[in-house]
């Protein structure tokens, strides 16, 4: 018989699609019934900004507080300088110190979007592991910790595995990841009580070990709970777009492309990204996803709208459908477009069609940027391009220039001098 959760999370976590396992679905249910409980997710701070791939679980965590539950968001400030090694293909490059704290710095803003840090029986915490490993000392951690792990299991799990199997070298470093990776859970649990681990499910190993070290050494029973690795309904992999990373800090990417990228969502995938990615009601969620024709495209706005103004705010997301509305539906240029600044010396004599579209993200590669031109989906002010060989001078930039990539696609050049 298949139990039935009572909490108000586990409720949310269930009919919204969150769930991929759990390892004691009732045993963490009548937790959250007793009281507050505190849980974490792990963040390696490994580049400046947190992407469209992390949102679910930072959605995860947004839900956790909103039905009384105490969010830590743990920082690897100490593992990020080993590197986790899960279904990676080669060995992550290491970073110095100072590259660790402005990237964890910079993660922080986002953050404060969807958490509140304020004090409270239920207020996030932001918390660095490098407190408690920086300072481990190598023979006691051996003794103590190291003891309580099977090379033989620790060689068993998929992401240590498939490296192995594909004769990818792992390093002793990165094998090292996951007993620090278990620690970090023993020591929440010491430091803070925290009962639960939650992760992407390629994280379901590094959980488990955390559970049964502290079993092993305090005797105590804690969670794990993991949600589903997400690709689109084409079977491309959640978070990434044709230019790259969908980056949640509006430095690296405006708000208007992470708008556009919502906005692009494939018909099929609508009404689930609506449960996990917005606060709308699962109904109103199921009613957007099952429209079609206009009506879905009309979802697609109300999704793009939603998870815009949870991230950069309600005006962002306004002056983005608005920025759409004008290029799309009239033609127009549009003031929230990305735009390539250009100085007159890099423009010079006159610069390549082929390098702005490569310059302004709408491709990636010269090569990509021509074939771009030779299908026919490539356009300049609206109108059809079809000379890879074209260059624009000074004169022809003394206007904003539109460029698009197919019709849902556009960027702006300009003369930064003007």
């Amino acid at each position: 018989m298949t139990y039935r959760v009572k909490s108000d999370f586990l409720s949310v976590v269930v009919e919204r699609g969150f769930l991929a396992d759990c390892t004691d679905l009732q045993g963490l249910d009548e937790a959250l019934l007793a009281g507050v409980v505190p849980a974490y997710i792990g963040y390696d701070a490994t580049a400046k900004s947190l992407h469209v791939g992390h949102l679910l679980n930072v959605m995860l965590l947004r839900w956790f507080q909103k039905t009384g539950g105490k969010p830590i968001t743990l920082m690897g400030g100490g593992t990020t300088k080993v590197g986790d090694p899960s279904f990676r293909s080669e060995e992550r490059p290491l970073l110095t110190p100072q590259a660790i704290d402005d990237n964890i710095a910079s993660m922080q803003r986002v953050f404060a979007r969807y958490l509140d840090y304020g004090e409270g029986a239920t207020g996030a915490l932001m918390l660095n592991n490098a407190e408690w490993l920086d300072g481990l000392n190598y023979l006691d951690f051996l003794r103590d910790i190291g003891r309580h792990f099977s090379v033989n299991r620790m060689l068993s799990f998929e992401s240590v595995k498939s490296r192995l199997d594909r004769e990818q070298s792992l390093s002793f470093l990165e094998f090292n990841y996951m007993i620090l990776q278990a620690y970090d859970f023993l020591e929440l649990y010491r430091r803070y009580g925290c009962l639960l681990q939650m992760g992407g499910s390629d994280q379901w190993g590094n959980i488990v070990n955390g559970i049964d070290l502290t079993r092993r050494v305090l005797e105590r029973e804690i969670f794990g709970l993991t949600t589903p690795l997400l690709t689109t309904s084409d079977g491309r992999k959640m978070g990434k777009s044709a230019s790259g990373a969908v980056w949640l800090d509006a430095a690296m990417l405006s708000p208007y492309e992470f708008w556009q990228f919502w906005r692009n969502t494939t018909d099929a995938d609508v009404g689930r990204f609506l449960k996990l990615y917005t606060e709308l009601p699962v109904a109103e969620c199921d009613r957007l996803g099952r429209l079609d024709g206009a009506g879905i495209n009309e979802a697609k706005i109300v999704l793009a709208n939603e998870v815009t103004g949870l991230l950069h705010g309600p005006e962002a997301a306004a002056a983005a459908e608005a920025t759409a509305r004008e290029v799309f539906e009239k033609g127009g240029v549009g003031e929230d477009l990305p735009t390539l600044a250009l100085s007159a010396a890099e423009v010079g004599d006159g610069i390549s069609v082929v390098q702005l579209i490569v310059r302004s993200g709408l491709a990636a590669s010269g090569k990509e940027a021509k074939r771009l031109i030779a299908d026919q989906g490539a356009r300049l002010n609206d109108a059809p391009l079809t000379d890879p060989g074209l260059m624009l001078d000074a004169a022809a930039l003394a206007e904003p220039v539109k460029l698009s990539a197919g019709r849902k696609r556009h960027a702006l050049v300009v003369l930064a001098d003007q």
